[in-house]
């Protein structure tokens, strides 16, 4: 089956464990699940608009194991952007993101254009936090990224990771505009807030 060329292909990476599809899921469904299983490789899609015009966002969840260098090499070479998670709770789930990201540099060659967030997760646990915010700063700016702490679990910041990651992209106008179905919740939960997206 061809894919379509207007699919914006988001790829999550990360260690087992620090809640990759936790966040896939909290934005794709706006559920969150207690219970870890580790993932293979799922496929969400939600529909954006991009370049005035609507596609869909395809995101990646990677496994979070290194079993399959060639799955990882393959979401790489076909991602769009990146998002590198890691667990303020553990400071060896960053150190992880290290060869991924040298890989997406490998690959992609000049990283500067192609939009990647580092994302602290699991911000509302700070009891066990192993890593401060400002050393996941520090590790962005080395490598010329955005960073975001999310918290999967209290929805903290999930869709404004996605939509960061989107704002990102200099190369086409991408922007995080859920297709006309929405609720009656979420229209009127978008007039309390008072903010409109502009198309």
């Amino acid at each position: 089956m061809p894919e379509q060329s207007n699919d914006y292909r988001v790829v999550v990476f990360g260690a087992g464990g620090v809640g990759k599809s936790s966040l896939v899921l909290r934005f794709v469904k706006g559920t969150f699940r207690e219970s870890y299983i580790p993932t293979i490789e799922d496929t969400y899609r939600q529909v954006i608009s991009c370049d005035k015009s609507i596609c869909t966002l395809q995101i990646t969840d990677t496994t979070g194991s290194h079993q399959f260098p060639a799955m990882q090499r393959l979401s790489i070479s076909k991602g769009h952007a990146f998002i590198l998670v890691y667990s303020v709770t553990s400071r060896q789930s960053l150190e992880e993101l290290k060869p991924i990201y040298e890989q997406i540099c490998q690959i992609k060659g000049d990283v500067e254009s192609i939009p990647i967030m580092l994302v602290g997760n699991k911000s509302d646990e700070s009891q066990n936090r192993e890593l401060e915010s400002s050393e996941g700063e520090a590790i962005a700016k080395k490598w010329k990224c955005a960073f975001m702490e999310t918290s999967a679990k209290m929805n903290h910041n999930v869709k404004e990771l996605f939509q960061e990651l989107l704002n990102l992209e200099k190369r086409r106008t991408v922007s995080l505009q859920i297709d006309g179905k929405k609720s009656k919740q979420q229209k009127r939960k978008e007039k309390l807030k008072g903010k409109c997206v502009v198309m």
